[in-house]
C-alpha cells in the first residue's frame, strides 16, 4: 500500500480505530467487529508483549481490514511490525531510523509532531502527512491551523483528546485527512470481549462523521 493509498483509505474512514491488544486471541474478533461498523482499519499499539503477534493474526485472517503498528518508537519495533505484516506505521514522536526502515520498506509512515521543528524533520523525508499528539494538550485545531499556515503542503491526523464532541470540529477544517479514534476501542469493552458494542461505537462515529 503505497502512501497516497493509505492516506486515501483515512480520508474515506475519517476516523482510525486505535487499538491495545493484551491478548492474541482477542485480535481477530476485534478486526471484525472494526470492520462491521465500517471502520476497517486497525492502529495496534506497541504497548503490549501481544501486538505483533495480533498484527500477524489480523493480517492473516482478516483481508479486509487494513492493520498498521501504533506506538512504534525505534528501527526493531519497526522491523517487528513490519515482518508481522503491518501495512503502516504510526509513532508518537519522529523518528530518523523508523522513517528510514518504513520508508525503505515502502511501508506508510506517520510520525508523531507537536512543534515546527518535529515537522521539519519529517519533511526531510517528504512525508505528506504527520500525526499531531497529543492533539488537545498541545492547542487542538487552533495550533494545526496556525503549522498549517507555515506547511501548507502538509496534512494532519490529530490524536488524543478527540472525541465525539469534536471530532467534526477537527474533520472541518480541510488540512485534516482524519482523527485517531481512541474512543471507538476501549479497553474495557476489549477485555469483557464485548465486540457488538465496539462495532456500536465505529458505527456510531462512522455515521457522525459522514
Amino acid at each position: 500500500m503505497t502512501t497516497e493509498e493509505f492516506m486515501g483509505k483515512l480520508a474515506e474512514i475519517k476516523v482510525c480505530p486505535v487499538v491495545v491488544l493484551d491478548d492474541v486471541a482477542d485480535a481477530v474478533p476485534l478486526a471484525k467487529a472494526l470492520a462491521a461498523g465500517k471502520l476497517p482499519m486497525a492502529e495496534v499499539t506497541f504497548r503490549t508483549a501481544a501486538a505483533a503477534d495480533s498484527i500477524k493474526a489480523i493480517a492473516e485472517n482478516c483481508p479486509d481490514v487494513i492493520v498498521g503498528a501504533g506506538t512504534v518508537l525505534d528501527r526493531e519495533q519497526c522491523a517487528r511490525a513490519i515482518n508481522a505484516g503491518a501495512q503502516f506505521i504510526v509513532s508518537p514522536s519522529f523518528s530518523d531510523e523508523v522513517a528510514q526502515y518504513a520508508i525503505g520498506h515502502g511501508v506508510p509512515y506517520c510520525p508523531g509532531t507537536c512543534t515546527p521543528t518535529d515537522i521539519t524533520n519529517a519533511l526531510r523525508y517528504n512525508l505528506p502527512m504527520v500525526k499531531f499528539f497529543p492533539a488537545a494538550a498541545y492547542g487542538g485545531l487552533k495550533t494545526i491551523k496556525a503549522l498549517a499556515s507555515v506547511f501548507p503542503q502538509l496534512k494532519f491526523m490529530p490524536t488524543g483528546g478527540v472525541s465525539t464532541e469534536n471530532v467534526n470540529e477537527y474533520l472541518g477544517f480541510d488540512k485534516i485527512v482524519c482523527v485517531g479514534g481512541t474512543w471507538v476501542c476501549k479497553k474495557d469493552k476489549v477485555n469483557a470481549k464485548d465486540w457488538a458494542g465496539i462495532t456500536k461505537l465505529c458505527q456510531e462515529a462512522y455515521d457522525l462523521t459522514h
